[in-house]
C-alpha cells in the first residue's frame, strides 16, 4: 500500500505585530531614510480607552537621509497614520540629537496608539 506524498511544509507566515506595523509606517513616513534603532512598548488604559505608549529612536545617516528626517521631524506631529485596528491619538518628537560631521540625525518620538472598538 502506497502512502500519499506529503506536501511541503512551510514556515508559517509571522503575524505583524502593532510595533512591526507602526515602525513601518514611521519608515514610509521617513521616505525610507531612516532605521529602527530602538522601539520599546508599555501598555496604557484610561477609564475608557485602552492601548499602547510607543518609544521609538530612528537614525538618519548622510545628507540626503538628514533632509528626510527635517522633514519627517515637521511632518510626524500631524500625520495620519492607517494602521489597521488603531488610533494613533498623539505623535510627538521627544529628543533631536543632530551632528554635521558626518552628517546624522537621530530621533526619538513617543505615540500613544489606542485600540479601535
Amino acid at each position: 500500500m502506497k502512502s500519499a506524498p506529503l506536501a511541503p511544509r512551510t514556515a508559517p507566515k509571522k503575524r505583524r505585530s502593532t510595533a512591526d506595523r507602526l515602525n513601518e509606517a514611521l519608515l514610509a513616513l521617513a521616505g525610507g531614510h531612516a532605521t529602527v534603532t530602538r522601539h520599546s512598548e508599555a501598555g496604557w488604559a484610561s477609564i475608557t480607552f485602552a492601548g499602547t505608549r510607543h518609544r521609538v529612536e530612528l537614525e538618519f545617516a548622510g545628507d540626503a537621509a538628514v533632509e528626510a528626517g527635517e522633514c519627517f521631524l515637521a511632518f510626524l506631529p500631524e500625520h495620519e497614520f492607517a494602521i489597521p485596528g488603531q488610533l494613533v491619538a498623539d505623535a510627538a518628537v521627544v529628543e533631536v540629537d543632530h551632528s554635521a560631521h558626518p552628517p546624522l540625525l537621530r530621533v526619538t518620538c513617543e505615540l500613544l496608539l489606542l485600540e479601535e472598538s
